[in-house]
Formats: structure tokens, C-alpha cells, sequence
């Protein structure tokens, strides 16, 4: 799924990883790809905007707790399959 060698990340990928740059579970280089890629991407930004506001909800009402991580990995999971689902609108590459 990942690109090496510094290439920036598709739109499927970062929306893919988002909770994972949420949840700093990424290498800074990955982190920094995806942070590139939010600031150059509308439609992915909105996106990460929604994810993080739901983050932040999730973690006033639940405080501390944290969900066990078998019950993570299947929301990753079926997460992933949803986002594979979309079809994202089709970009014109940057001239810059």
C-alpha cells in the first residue's frame, strides 16, 4: 500500500491512514507525507477534519479508556474496506 522512496501518498492512502496519523501510530516520514498531502488536498482535508473532530468527541466522552485491540483492528478494518469502496473524484495533477 505504501509508496517508498518519499513519493507522496494517493488520496485512498492517506484517507486509509488517517487514523493512524491521528493516532501517531505512523513513521515521521509517513507522518509528514500525509501532513504534505492534507495540505495540498481539499477533499482530503475535509475528510481528516471530520476524522479528527470525531477523535476528539470520542475522546471527551470516553476519557482514558481505551478500546481493546481486537475491537481497533476490526474498525480499522472495516474502515479500510469503506474507503476501498469510495470512489474518489478524479484530480488534476498540480502544475507546481
Amino acid at each position: 500500500m505504501g509508496h517508498a522512496g518519499g513519493q507522496e501518498p494517493s488520496c485512498r492512502e492517506v484517507l486509509e491512514q488517517v487514523y493512524l496519523y491521528l493516532d501517531l501510530e505512523c513513521s515521521a516520514e509517513r507522518r509528514e507525507l500525509i501532513r504534505a498531502h492534507l495540505d495540498r488536498c481539499g477533499p482530503c482535508l475535509r475528510e481528516y477534519g471530520i476524522e479528527y473532530e470525531v477523535k476528539a468527541l470520542v475522546g471527551r466522552c470516553c476519557g482514558t479508556e481505551q478500546a481493546p485491540a481486537e475491537l481497533r483492528e476490526r474498525i480499522r478494518a472495516r474502515l479500510a474496506n469503506v474507503v476501498a469502496s469510495l470512489e474518489l473524484p478524479a484530480r488534476e495533477p498540480n502544475d507546481a
